[in-house]
């Protein structure tokens, strides 16, 4: 039996040992790629917090290669760009589900450390945008079937574009602290520009191709960091 205090009967300080044996139980070492990490960004909590990424981890970015590689298939089968037209979605979702609350299951854990939830949030987001960024490169070289300037400069174009969608979704998903609506804003700006330059210039790579809309992307994408900036500001007091 223990009393009120959490002591037993031989005065063990019962919750101090339960609380030891739960840390223990619940510790993970790290591996290789963590303590690479960690040396790397000079941070062991940040390398911790980079590798929970939820969509980092192993089933997302699997999905992620899969639907790459649909993409880039159907760009061969029926010619359209199907690659560049999902690629800025997929890292905008992949963004947009990096941190946050009900979503991260390291946001406790993120909040307790000395690392600053600005710092986390930034490196995550870069690491996604990165791994996006390559998977498409990826597909787009295997799905361009000729070696034309035009190819070659689609290829990277959506680049641009992918920039402006991942950082309006996290502008949003960091205003209202909601990974959901930070996609449906991302998602729902990235359809109807599409859908727009189709109707005002009749190809689905008007969107990507048309140099006159990389000014507007790259000022919404500026934008965007500045609210993020401005959201993940150091706050006094307790968080």
């Amino acid at each position: 039996m223990s009393d009120p205090n959490g002591t037993g009967q031989d005065g063990v300080d019962l919750d101090g040992v339960w609380v030891n044996v739960a840390a223990e139980v619940w510790r993970r070492r790290p591996g290789r790629l963590e303590r690479a990490t960690g040396r790397l960004l000079r941070s062991p909590g940040l390398a911790r917090a980079l590798l929970t990424t939820p969509s980092l981890l192993l089933p997302w970015l699997i999905s992620s290669v899969l639907v790459f590689g649909v993409g880039a298939l159907a760009t061969l089968g029926v010619g359209q760009p199907v690659v560049w037209l999902v690629a800025p979605a997929i890292a905008a979702v992949g963004i947009a589900y990096a941190y946050g609350p009900e979503i991260d299951p390291a946001w406790e854990l993120s909040c307790s450390m000395a690392v600053s939830d600005r710092m986390v949030l930034l490196t995550r987001t870069v690491v996604v945008f990165a791994v996006n960024a390559v998977l498409g490169l990826a597909a787009s070289v295997v799905s361009v079937g000729t070696a034309s300037q035009d190819a070659a400069a689609i290829t990277f174009a959506w680049l641009v574009p992918m920039t402006a969608i991942c950082a309006l979704t996290l502008a949003v998903a960091v205003a209202a602290r909601s990974a959901n609506a930070g996609v449906a804003a991302g998602l729902g700006a990235w359809i109807t520009t599409v859908l727009a330059q189709r109707a005002a210039g009749g190809q689905l790579t008007a969107v990507i191709t048309d140099a006159n809309l990389y000014f507007p992307y790259l000022a919404v994408a500026a934008c965007c960091a500045v609210i993020v900036l401005y959201a993940t500001r150091p706050q006094r007091g307790p968080r």
